[in-house]
């Protein structure tokens, strides 16, 4: 049986929404903050340091194999602070559309390399991983209107800018997103239905269909009962996936085959995101977006080192 944590260290608070957490070599952890619209650099003794001013909604981010931050950028979100903290509550009204920026971390320069599939505009870019080819798979949840939503999808694009493409829809807000250990599977879970999905992998940017009653051609790997939503994820050197877990907060632990289920819990509704990094990839770095912090845990797998 695996023994998860029960404690966890505060690396830094102050943080507007952070999200996105990319542990680097030597110790600090890029964020973004989706409520500041900013990518910020945490030092080991919590310094928040803004690396660049990101227009709309900077919602998940990964390093590309130029060294330069990919972020995936919502377009912009209202938000709404009560007791729990601070969480968005639906589609900005200044909103024009979603992007894949870069991000070159030396200068602070931020490009907009995508904002169109081929399929039309990029609604919602919320989490990204890249994959050992150099492309990287991105969710786009769509936005949440008042009346109507639109429905998700997930996108395989090159970093250089030339291709874009939709691989995998409809989905219900698909968020976090990640690689298996060997890379022959992808996951992506979904927010509001909290469904852990598994799609395999033919080559770079292809998956291998299930027909129906499969609704977008994945296998389901778990999904969880009660009011808890899922939200980003990563993947330990293990195979377990460990999303980030919404209202019922903290993060939920699934292994590969979905029979074994671990919840570790953290005093925030809105655990949003985790990464893996430290002596040997054995800290999890998690982002409680309500209360505005960074916080640190021992894990007791190592994390999977990602494709950069």
């Amino acid at each position: 049986m695996t023994h998860y944590p029960t404690e966890f260290r505060e690396v830094a608070s102050g943080l507007g929404f952070p999200e996105g957490p990319i542990a680097l070599p030597d110790g600090s952890c890029l964020v973004v903050e989706m409520q500041a619209r900013a990518l910020a650099r945490v030092g080991t003794d919590g310094r928040i340091t803004r690396v660049a001013k990101l227009d709309g909604g900077p919602n998940g981010g990964a390093i590309g194999p130029d060294g330069k931050c990919y972020i995936c950028n919502n377009g912009g979100v209202l938000f709404h602070t009560d007791e729990y903290g601070l969480r968005p509550m639906g589609q900005d009204p200044g909103y024009r559309t979603g992007s894949i920026d870069r991000v070159d971390l030396e200068t602070g320069n931020v490009e907009v390399l995508y904002e169109t599939s081929d399929k039309g505009n990029l609604r919602s870019p919320n989490d990204i991983v890249f994959d050992r080819h150099g492309g990287f798979w991105f969710t786009d949840s769509g936005k949440t209107r008042p009346r109507d939503a639109d429905r998700g999808s997930v996108c395989y694009a090159r970093a250089d800018g030339s291709e874009c493409r939709e691989v995998i829809f409809p989905m219900l807000v698909p968020n976090g997103i990640g690689l298996s250990p060997d890379q022959q599977t992808l996951y992506v879970a979904e927010t509001h239905t909290a469904r852990l999905w598994a799609f395999e992998l033919s080559a770079p940017g292809e998956i291998v269909r299930k027909p129906w009653p499969s609704p977008h051609g994945g296998t389901l790997v778990a999904g969880l009962p009660g009011y808890q939503w899922f939200d980003s994820l990563a993947v330990d050197s293990a195979g377990n996936i460990c999303v980030a877990t919404l209202i019922k907060g903290g993060v939920t632990v699934i292994s590969p085959d979905g029979k074994n289920i671990d919840h570790v819990p953290l005093p925030d509704m809105y655990s949003t995101n985790i990464c893996f990094g430290g002596s040997n990839q054995a800290t999890a770095f998690v982002t409680l977006a309500n209360s505005g912090r960074l916080v640190a845990l021992d894990w007791p797998h190592p994390g999977l080192a990602l494709n950069c």
